[in-house]
C-alpha cells in the first residue's frame, strides 16, 4: 500500500475525530507519520523552564514553563506534537495506584517541585492535590456499560503539563486516540505564529464563553473571590427543567371524567418487571403478555405519551407526567428548594452547570468562617454510587464541574452512626422508603413501613474520602464488599439500645412528614416544573435519606435522591406480599396496613 493510501486508511478512521477537535486538515498527514513512526520530536524546538519568583511562589503559581527554542510557523504542517501521558488512572483508584509505585510518585514529585522525602501517605495526598492544576480528562462515548463512559483521567508528560494558560493562547492541546493501537495521545500544535523565545499557551478554559463561568472554571490558576454572588440561587424557568428531557404529553383530562376510574377485578397486568411477574399472586390481578389488553402498564422504561393513554380510559400506567422533577438529582434540589422548610431537610445542593459561583460564594463564605467543607460530587443522572466523589478541594470540585453534569451537596459531617460489633465500632447508614403516589389533585401518597437500611463497612470518620466503604453505604455492586441485610424490625430493636433518648417512632414521624414535603413540593407548580395530574397515573419510588444530628443534639431526616423504578428484589425477599400490597393500594383502593398515609 502506498504512502497516500496509508494516510486515507487512517483517515477514514480518525477522520471524524480530528474534526470534531478542530485539528487543522494541513497536520493530518504529518500526524500519521508521526503515530506510525513513534516520533516525539517536541523536545527538538521547545524546552521546559524553571520558573523563578522574587518572593515565595503562590499556590496557584506554576512552577514550569514550555519555551520555543525556534520560530514555529502555525501553517508549516510539520508541527503537530505527539504528548505521552505520564499517567492514565480512574479517580477512585488514584491513591492508590500512587501508594504502590514509587516510581510514578517520584515523577510527579519532580513535575510538581514537591518534597520525595515525605511519608508515602502524606506524599500522595500532596500529589493528589496537585494534581487537579495538570489532569485532564476524555470520556468514551460509544461505550455499552455506564461504567465504561466514566471519565478518564490523564496527566501529560513533562511538556505537556509545563504548557501556561493565557486567554490569548497561541497553541491549542486536544487528546486523540489512535484506534489502531488503541493508545491515548495529546497533539499539541500552534494557532499563532510562535518566535523563538517565547512561552507556549493554551486556553485551560477553552470553550468557556460565558464570563461567570469561565472565571469559575479558571479558579484552580487564576484566584479570584465569589463571595459577592448570593448563595441562594434564583429558581430556574421552563427551559432548564425541559433540557435534555423528551417532552411528555399531558393526558386530556376531558376524557377521564373521575380520579377513581372503574376498575372490575381481576385486572389484567402488563409488566417488563420480572419481580411483579413473579411475586404479584394476588387473584384479582393477572399477568398478560400484551400491552393492548392490559388494564396496568408496569413499565421499566420511561412512559411519555399520556395523551395517548387517555384515550383508553380504562388503563393505568405506573408513572406520572414529568416525574423526573423528582428522580433528577439537580431537578430535585430545586424543586425542594421551593418548601420554606426544606433548608431543614434538603443538604445545601448547587448545580455545578449552572450555579456555580453560587457555589463558590457559599465555599469561600464557609471558608471564611472556619466552617467544615466537604462536599459530595454527585452525577445528576447516574445511579449505583457511579462518579461521586467526596471532596474539601476546591480545584478538584471545578474540574470534576466540566466533567458529566453534577451537583455538589454539601456532605453531611454529623451523620447518626450505627454500632456494628463486627466492625468494631460506627458506621454510617441510610434508610430507603418506598414511597407510593396515587394521585396529585388532590395528594395522595404512601409510605412502605417496612424500611430498608444499608450500611458501610468501617467505622465513620472524616478522612480516608477514597475509602469507599467507610463513606458510602451502596455495597450491592461492589464485588468485594460485604452486604449487611438487617430487617426493619430487628433495627429498631438494636436503635432501642443505642438510642433510646431517641425513639424510632418519633423519628419516622419527622420522616413522613420530610417525604410528605418532598412531594408537595413536586406538585407546587404546574408541568414542566412539577409533577402532571393524571388519573391514570400511579407510582412507585424509592426515597433515601440519612440521619443527621442537628446542633441542639436532635436528629433530622436529609432527603439524599428519589429514585425511579428502584431495585425491588429485597422487598419481595423480605416480604413475599410486596407486590400484592402494592397493587391493592395503588389499583383497588384497598387500605394496607404497611403503608403510612403521608
Amino acid at each position: 500500500m502506498g504512502h497516500d493510501s496509508e494516510v486515507a486508511a487512517f483517515l477514514n478512521i480518525h477522520r471524524d475525530q480530528l474534526a470534531a477537535s478542530n485539528v487543522p486538515k494541513h497536520f493530518w498527514a504529518m500526524l500519521y507519520n508521526k503515530l506510525t513512526r513513534k516520533i516525539f520530536d517536541a523536545g527538538n524546538i521547545l524546552q521546559v523552564v524553571r520558573l523563578e519568583y522574587d518572593e515565595k511562589r503562590e499556590e496557584h503559581e506554576p512552577v514550569w514553563a514550555l519555551q520555543a527554542l525556534s520560530d514555529i510557523d502555525r501553517s508549516d504542517p510539520k508541527n503537530i506534537y505527539l504528548i505521552d501521558h505520564a499517567w492514565t488512572y480512574r479517580l477512585e483508584k488514584a491513591k492508590e495506584t500512587l501508594k504502590q509505585h514509587e516510581g510514578l510518585r517520584q515523577r510527579l514529585c519532580s513535575m510538581f517541585a514537591l518534597d520525595s522525602g515525605l511519608e508515602t501517605e502524606q506524599l500522595v495526598e500532596e500529589i493528589f492535590k496537585c494534581t487537579w492544576k495538570v489532569n485532564n480528562m476524555y470520556t468514551i462515548g460509544n461505550a455499552s456499560q455506564a461504567e465504561d463512559r466514566l471519565p478518564v483521567w490523564y496527566i501529560m508528560d513533562e511538556i505537556g503539563s509545563s504548557i501556561l494558560h493565557s486567554d490569548s493562547p497561541n497553541c491549542r492541546i486536544v487528546p486523540f486516540v489512535y484506534i489502531e493501537e488503541q493508545i491515548t495521545y495529546s497533539l499539541l500544535f500552534p494557532i499563532e505564529d510562535v518566535e523563538a523565545g517565547d512561552f507556549i499557551f493554551r486556553d485551560f478554559a477553552e470553550g468557556t464563553t460565558d464570563p461567570e463561568r469561565r472565571s469559575a472554571v479558571l479558579l484552580p490558576w487564576v484566584p479570584k473571590s465569589f463571595k459577592h454572588y448570593s448563595t441562594h440561587p434564583a429558581l430556574p424557568g421552563e427551559d432548564y427543567f425541559l433540557s435534555g428531557h423528551v417532552k411528555e404529553s399531558l393526558p386530556l383530562l376531558s376524557n377521564l371524567t373521575s380520579n377513581k376510574l372503574v376498575v372490575k377485578p381481576p385486572l389484567k397486568v402488563f409488566t417488563q418487571y420480572e419481580l411483579v411477574e413473579e411475586y404479584l399472586t394476588d387473584n384479582k390481578f393477572v399477568i398478560v403478555e400484551n400491552e393492548e389488553e392490559a388494564d396496568i402498564l408496569w413499565l421499566t422504561k420511561h412512559f411519555k405519551d399520556f395523551e395517548e393513554l387517555s384515550n383508553s380510559p380504562g388503563k393505568f400506567v405506573n408513572q406520572f407526567p414529568f416525574e423526573y422533577v423528582l428522580t433528577v438529582k439537580d431537578l430535585l434540589c430545586i424543586t425542594c428548594r421551593r418548601k420554606d422548610s426544606s433548608e431543614n431537610w434538603l443538604p445545601v445542593t448547587y448545580n455545578l452547570l449552572t450555579e456555580i459561583t453560587n457555589f463558590l460564594s457559599c465555599f469561600q463564605h464557609r471558608q471564611d468562617e472556619g466552617e467544615d467543607n466537604y462536599w459530595i460530587v454527585k452525577p445528576c443522572n447516574l445511579a449505583r454510587g457511579l462518579d461521586i466523589h467526596i471532596t474539601d478541594d476546591v480545584n478538584a470540585i471545578v474540574k470534576l464541574s466540566t466533567t458529566l453534569p453534577k451537583i455538589a451537596q454539601k456532605y453531611i459531617t454529623n451523620p447518626v452512626l450505627f454500632y456494628r460489633p463486627e466492625c468494631n465500632g460506627k458506621v454510617k447508614f441510610d434508610v430507603r422508603y418506598v414511597v407510593l403516589l396515587k394521585s396529585v389533585k388532590p395528594l395522595e401518597a404512601y409510605a412502605y413501613s417496612n424500611f430498608f437500611l444499608r450500611f458501610a463497612n468501617v467505622p465513620f470518620e472524616l478522612n480516608e474520602f477514597n475509602n469507599y466503604e467507610k463513606h458510602f453505604t451502596v455495597m450491592n455492586y461492589t464485588d468485594t464488599a460485604k452486604l449487611k441485610h438487617l430487617k426493619c424490625e430487628e433495627f429498631k430493636r438494636y436503635w432501642q439500645q443505642q438510642y433510646g433518648d431517641f425513639p424510632w417512632e418519633g423519628v419516622e414521624k419527622s420522616v413522613v412528614e420530610m417525604l410528605k414535603q418532598v412531594l408537595e413540593s413536586a406538585t407546587l407548580k404546574e408541568p414542566p416544573l412539577g409533577i402532571g395530574q393524571s388519573p391514570q397515573s400511579r407510582a412507585l419510588y424509592a426515597a433515601d435519606l440519612m440521619l443527621e444530628w442537628t446542633s441542639q443534639g436532635g436528629i433530622q431526616p436529609r432527603i439524599l435522591e428519589v429514585n425511579f423504578m428502584p431495585d425491588c428484589k429485597r422487598a419481595c425477599d423480605y416480604y413475599p406480599d410486596f407486590f400484592n400490597d402494592v397493587f391493592n393500594l395503588l389499583f383497588m383502593d384497598v387500605s394496607v396496613d404497611t403503608f403510612i398515609q403521608l
